[in-house]
């Protein structure tokens, strides 16, 4: 029987080959894409039938020592190896709607010391749980600014990402930052297995998006914690951004994205420009009578 245990080794296995890993390639077809079982168990020092009933499900109580030894053997990275621990040691549990997720209130007063830059709040499963103004208008102005205060009708970065062509188009490098995005995701299902919400959120990208399907399936995990992304806006047209995630100290699961541009370039001129574009009028004060 598989598992998220089972299939994490299963594709990070396919993704290596033996002179990647010190082994000699014999001659001739291989079956199998990357390493045989038996390899990984010959680089990671334990049996070929252990590791078999480990991939398959069949064991539960791989020790700490075993895949630490696994971990080393597959070439895996920090995010990656804690990955690998949480998915060991998960033990199954019946999935639970959650609350909406809420925006503490010194959240908020943080995100208005960004209003020189783009800004906005997300939650474990990408909802954006809100935006500052400059935020909206560079990554979404297509959507209703107000919707992040409604939990019913909070974007979803995920969602908009697959499906939607307006955020599909923003990016020239859409298939990065997918990826990017999909490795997130990864890590919160790790973690939160029984988050219904979060199961619905990946069953829905599985039925409606081929892309997100493949790049689900490869088991890339890292959280985008700092990334450069080329984007084609609408309105003001090309500008690079820096996008940096920051923790939330009041909630750890949330981050704060935040886009700034190179000072004294051209996209941060094109930056201004938006602000510029997008900013709500002034009202004028009513006459003195």
């Amino acid at each position: 029987m598989a598992t998220g245990l089972g299939e994490f080794l299963r594709a990070r296995r396919a993704g290596l080959r033996p002179e990647d890993v010190g082994l000699p390639e014999f001659p001739g077809r291989r079956r199998v894409a990357g390493l045989r079982r038996e390899e990984l168990a010959q680089l990671a020092g334990v049996s070929a039938s252990y590791y078999t009933r480990l991939e398959q499900g069949q064991s539960s109580n791989a020790s700490g020592a075993v895949l630490d030894a696994l971990a080393g053997a597959l070439r895996l990275d920090e995010h990656e190896r804690d990955h690998l621990r949480e998915l060991a040691h998960r033990r199954p549990r019946p999935q639970r709607r959650p609350a909406p997720e809420r925006v503490d209130r010194t959240t908020r007063e943080l995100m208005r010391s960004f209003d020189a830059a783009p800004a906005l709040l997300v939650g474990r499963r990408t909802d954006v749980l809100a935006w500052n103004a400059l935020g909206h208008a560079l990554l979404a102005g297509h959507v209703d600014r107000t919707a992040p205060d409604r939990p019913a009708d909070r974007p979803n970065l995920a969602r908009m990402l697959f499906l939607d062509p307006h955020t599909r188009e923003l990016y020239a490098d859409w298939k990065r930052k997918a990826r990017s995005l999909v490795g997130t995701l990864r890590l919160a299902a790790g973690r939160h297995p029984e988050d219904a919400l979060l199961a619905a959120l990946i069953g829905e990208l599985s039925m409606r998006s081929p892309e997100f399907v493949a790049m689900w399936g490869d088991h890339r995990v890292k959280p985008c914690q700092a990334d450069e992304f080329e984007l084609r806006h609408p309105l003001v047209g090309a500008l690079t951004v820096t996008k940096q995630a920051l923790v939330v100290g009041r909630s750890p699961e949330q981050s704060l994205i935040v886009a700034t541009t190179a000072e004294g370039s051209s996209s941060e001129h094109t930056l201004d420009l938006l602000a510029r574009t997008t900013a709500e009028p002034i009202e004028a004060p009513a006459p003195a009578r």
